[in-house]
């Protein structure tokens, strides 16, 4: 089988890459351009840890063969910041303790930014529906949920909040 070039809107960057038929969005992030914020754990699209977007919309990468994406805006987690400024959702993720081993951390980012965009302000029900899809071995959910409901106001005070968000400002 013989590779093909093709070319893929990441992080909206234009990125040429040589792939097989049968590769993944997953395997080529990872693989050939080295966006390694993505992770493979189940290879089924039922974790979430390969979440990603793609125009707008939150896909499970290690499903979607790269050959899908062309002519897609596709946006992953090192998409999200801002060069070395962490978006409000990161951030708020590191000042509540959401982040344990990190395997799922991208995906539940991933989720989180799309609920976000869609919602800017959901309810506790609301996140905990969106992160469903997203399994987390580590954390007890609690903390995630704090800090998507946090990162919709980060400018407010937050007694569950481990680092100072006015030191932020």
């Amino acid at each position: 089988m013989e590779k093909i070039q093709i070319t893929l809107n990441i992080n909206d960057k234009l990125c040429e890459v040589m792939v097989y038929h049968n590769d993944t969005l997953l395997e080529v992030l990872r693989d050939e351009l080295d966006l390694t914020g993505s992770k493979e754990s189940c290879g089924e699209g039922v974790c979430g840890s390969c979440t990603i977007h793609m125009d707008g919309k939150p896909v499970r990468s290690c499903l979607t063969l790269a050959m899908e994406a062309v002519g897609t805006k596709i946006r992953t987690v090192e998409g999200l910041a801002n060069g070395d400024e962490l978006s409000d959702l990161q951030q708020s993720f590191i000042d509540h303790g959401a982040v344990q081993c990190g395997f799922c951390t991208s995906g539940m980012l991933m989720s989180a930014d799309a609920l976000l965009k869609n919602n800017p302000k959901p309810d506790e029900k609301t996140v905990r529906k969106a992160l469903g899809g997203n399994i987390c071995r580590c954390t007890g959910y609690a903390k995630i949920v704090e800090a998507v409901a946090h990162a919709c106001n980060p400018q407010d005070d937050c007694p569950d909040c481990k680092t100072d968000s006015k030191v932020r400002e």
